[in-house]
C-alpha cells in the first residue's frame, strides 16, 4: 500500500542529499502526454533533477566539442541513467508508481526527440527556463548541466514552474552556433520548438563536423558561450 502519511515524500529530501542531486523538484504534468506505466496508464507529476558538467570541461568547447568534453557527457548521463533507476525503484518500493525517463535518448530519429522532453519536466517543477539556445538554463550552473526525469503518482508539492526566460537581449548563442540553427525569438511556456531551432539543421551539422563525438550527437558550443554558464568560473 502506497504510505498514507501526511506528508508521503518527505523521504525525498533525504534522498536526493544522498545522492549528492542538489538541484531538484516535482512538477505537475496533468495535461500532458508522458510515457505509460505497464499498464498503459500515465503519470500526473515527475521528479526532475539536475547534475552539473565539469565547468572547465565546458568552457573548453566554446570553438567545439573535444573528446573530454565527449567523455564528460557519457559519465553524466550514466550518472543520472543510475539515480534515476533508483528513484524509480525506491517510489515503488513504498507502493506508488513510478517510470524512469533515460538520459539523452533518442527515441524517434525523423522529428529528432525523445519520448518525452526533459526540459518540460525542469521547466515545470521550476528548476530554469529555456534559453535561446533551446536548454534549460538554471540560476546554479547556467545551462551547463545535464537533466533526470522519473515520472510518478507521488505526491510531493510541486513547482511553481517557470513562466519566461531571463536571457534579456542576450544573443550570444544564437551568434555562436555554427550551423546557424538557432533562430532567436525568446522563450515562453509552449512555443513550438521549430520557433526556436532548425533541429534538422543542428542535426545535420553536428553529424557533418563531430561524429567523432558519439556519432554526431555532440557539439555544445552555444552552451559553453552561455553568460550563465560561464559565471561559474568566475565562482571558482
Amino acid at each position: 500500500m502506497p504510505d498514507s502519511s501526511p506528508a508521503p515524500a518527505a523521504w525525498l529530501t533525504g534522498w536526493m542529499r544522498a545522492e549528492k542531486i542538489a538541484l531538484w523538484g516535482a512538477a505537475d504534468l496533468r495535461g500532458f502526454a508522458t510515457p505509460p506505466d505497464e499498464t498503459g496508464a500515465g503519470f500526473p507529476r515527475a521528479l526532475a533533477f539536475a547534475i552539473p558538467m565539469d565547468p572547465h570541461i565546458m568552457a573548453g568547447i566554446r570553438n567545439g566539442p573535444t573528446l573530454k568534453y565527449a567523455d564528460e557527457y557519457a559519465r553524466v548521463n550514466g550518472r543520472i541513467n543510475e539515480v534515476s533507476l533508483a528513484l524509480a525503484a525506491e517510489i515503488k518500493a513504498r507502493g506508488f508508481r513510478a517510470r524512469p525517463l533515460a538520459a539523452s535518448s533518442r527515441t524517434d530519429p525523423v522529428a529528432i526527440m525523445g519520448d518525452f522532453p526533459h526540459k518540460t519536466a525542469a521547466t515545470r517543477a521550476g528548476l530554469g527556463w529555456i534559453g535561446r539556445h533551446c536548454q534549460l538554463i538554471t540560476r546554479p550552473f547556467g545551462s551547463w548541466v545535464r537533466l533526470g526525469t522519473v515520472f510518478t503518482d507521488l505526491e510531493p508539492a510541486t513547482g511553481p514552474p517557470v513562466e519566461r526566460g531571463f536571457c534579456g537581449e542576450c544573443t550570444r548563442c544564437v551568434e555562436a552556433c555554427p550551423a546557424r540553427a538557432l533562430k532567436g525569438p525568446a522563450w515562453y511556456p509552449g512555443i513550438p520548438r521549430e520557433e526556436l531551432l532548425d533541429v534538422h539543421a543542428c542535426d545535420r551539422w553536428k553529424k557533418e563536423h563531430y561524429f567523432q563525438f558519439h556519432k554526431g550527437h555532440n557539439c555544445g558550443i552555444c552552451s559553453a558561450v552561455c553568460p550563465y554558464g560561464l559565471r561559474q568560473l568566475k565562482k571558482r
